[in-house]
């Protein structure tokens, strides 16, 4: 595991993240007395995985579901038609 003094990491922070990111830990050390370690965050802060499909079949959808109430629909829009006919 590389370690590197304090004047190091700030010069050269960018890279040693990446490399961090990377799975290659480093060590900032202080006088030559180790500080700090940085590692990677793991994978439990990353987004849960979607499960498509998780609730196929608990519901049907209607074959005239384009068209349900489309007689009261057009009636609030148009009102009541008129009987002449």
């Amino acid at each position: 595991m590389e370690t590197v003094n304090i004047h190091q990491a700030k010069t050269h922070l960018s890279r040693l993240i990446e490399k961090a990111a990377k799975g290659e830990p480093f060590i900032i050390a202080k006088a030559g007395k180790p500080m700090v370690k940085v590692t990677a965050l793991d994978d439990a802060q990353k987004k849960p995985v979607q499960r498509i499909g998780f609730m196929e079949g608990e519901f049907q959808i209607p074959d005239d579901f384009d068209t349900m109430f489309q007689d009261e629909i057009e009636a609030m829009f148009y009102g009541e038609p008129d009987a002449k006919t």
